[in-house]
């Protein structure tokens, strides 16, 4: 790789460009703290800004890292891992509606927040996330095992079966036990 001029460090740290990170570091004089690339704190006077390979030179130059990019962690994407572990939450209690949102809420982030979050890294909404996994185990239990509708529908976190056929029919075009009988023969 060859190395880069201070004028494309330069134009990478004004841009806040994302693709540059791990490549190099900067560090602002006046504020004693370095970034990557794509940090999103106010853009320094370019006087103040000194350029350096890695994270390791910026800190013995005397710099400490910044609070808000995390630049002595290269792999820190705090978002991405919100959005991470709602989605572990999901897949493993989305039948234990009550349970989910109390594990949710401990996360530390509104609702409105988690749910802007959630659609903007897997590009589905929660709600529509949630319902593809009802159905696709409502499918599965039909097909795969003898078990009551009325069961199926609560162990995959339905209050009511009334709710639950609407929902598979809205869904499938089909009841669930039209689905069930159509997909054993």
């Amino acid at each position: 790789m060859t190395k880069l001029t201070k004028d494309e460090m330069w134009k990478a740290v004004s841009e806040n460009n994302i693709n540059y990170d791990g490549m190099f570091f900067y560090a602002v004089k006046s504020t004693g703290i370095y970034c990557r690339p794509s940090c999103k704190s106010k853009v320094p006077k370019r006087t103040n800004v000194l350029f350096f390979d890695n994270a390791n030179q910026a800190e013995t130059a005397g710099f400490r890292p910044c609070k808000r990019c995390r630049s002595d962690i290269l792999k820190y994407q705090p978002i991405k891992d919100i959005a991470k572990r709602t989605k572990n939450l999901i897949d493993d209690m989305f039948h234990l509606k009550y349970e989910l949102n109390e594990e949710i809420s401990q996360l530390g982030i509104t609702q409105h927040r988690l749910r802007e979050i959630f659609k903007e890294e897997y590009g589905v909404t929660l709600t529509k996330y949630i319902s593809n996994l009802q159905l696709e185990e409502g499918k599965r239990l039909l097909v795969e095992t003898d078990e009551k509708i009325i069961d199926i529908a609560y162990s995959i976190g339905f209050g009511s079966l009334s709710s639950f056929y609407r929902f598979f029919k809205k869904q499938t075009g089909k009841s669930p036990a039209v689905y069930r009988k159509e997909s054993l023969k």
